[in-house]
């Protein structure tokens, strides 16, 4: 990766002083109570290569997208900010718009809600969220996609609806590495890609493996799932920090990245590592 220009497409940060995170529960997420800041994030992150990072939302709350896009603000590492509206609600479009009017209201470049604790295996399908989609679609950002397997059938139908709405796959959607089974994981993903306006983030792997247990051999069935799937073209590196320091430390994230598309040219990584991220989120690196 020496000498290369990366934008890292996908990585948290949050202060637990401002607003607590109710998703960290039990022993497993236990070193994630603290509070991370992009000034932690940024040494490793530079020292890598990284020229640009999107922040993505961690909580269904108002008040975070307004707080991210002000670092954005601040920060000319943060190129991007995915956050959180309710897609739900009747006045999705004037809420994005009030957003943009913001301090870092131009880096608001995606939309993402935690489908994954919803119960409803269809809440996608719904009326309502197709509404708020469609607004999303609207105001020209993206949709960040953080499902289970099991709700990819529902990501892949509402993606199929709104084809001019670009879907982003958060993790791979969340492969079972830890089993070693593909199935039905790899079908589902297959029928994503094969709408184009969908794409795919190689992050957040580690973290599906046995805690403590893995190597990168795991990975590699399901990264040439995503690989052959989405194409070069279509696949963007995430390094999903801190949720990655339960497993592997930052450069160890994107050195498993590197290994994992070893089989791509150095023009198709480039797209993987940056431009990718730059074309979907239409990003505009200082």
């Amino acid at each position: 990766m020496t000498g290369r220009r990366i934008i890292d497409a996908h990585h948290h940060v949050w202060d637990l002083a401002v607003r607590p995170q109710p998703w960290i529960t039990g022993e497993r997420l236990a070193p994630l109570a603290r509070s991370f800041s992009l000034d932690d994030l940024e040494p490793a992150a530079v020292a890598a290569g990284v020229v640009g990072t999107v922040a993505v939302q961690t909580v269904c709350v108002p008040g975070e997208t307004p707080e991210l896009l002000s670092l954005a603000a601040r920060s000319p590492l943060l190129a991007g900010v995915v956050g959180w509206v309710d897609l739900t609600a009747p006045d999705v479009a004037d809420v994005l718009a009030a957003l943009r009017e913001l301090p870092g209201g131009e880096r608001l470049v995606g939309v993402r809600h935690q489908v994954q604790e919803e119960p409803d295996p269809g809440w996608l399908l719904r009326a309502d969220v197709r509404r708020g989609l469609a607004a999303v679609a609207d105001a020209g950002l993206a949709y960040d996609l953080v499902v289970l397997p099991h709700q990819l059938q529902a990501a892949a139908l509402v993606a199929r609806e709104l084809p001019e709405l670009p879907f982003v796959l958060d993790h791979c959607g969340k492969p079972p590495v830890a089993s070693g089974a593909l199935e039905p994981w790899a079908g589902a993903v297959r029928r994503l890609a094969s709408l184009p306006n969908a794409v795919c983030k190689l992050s957040g792997l580690v973290t599906e493996a046995a805690p403590g247990r893995w190597r990168p051999g795991d990975f590699a069935p399901y990264a040439q799932v995503v690989l052959d799937a989405f194409g070069p073209h279509r696949l963007l590196f995430g390094s999903d920090w801190p949720v990655c320091t339960l497993e592997a430390g930052y450069r160890e994230v994107l050195d498993l990245a590197d290994q994992l598309t070893g089989s791509l040219g150095p023009d198709e990584k480039d797209a993987v590592f940056r431009r990718n991220a730059v074309r979907v989120y239409r990003l505009r690196p200082r």
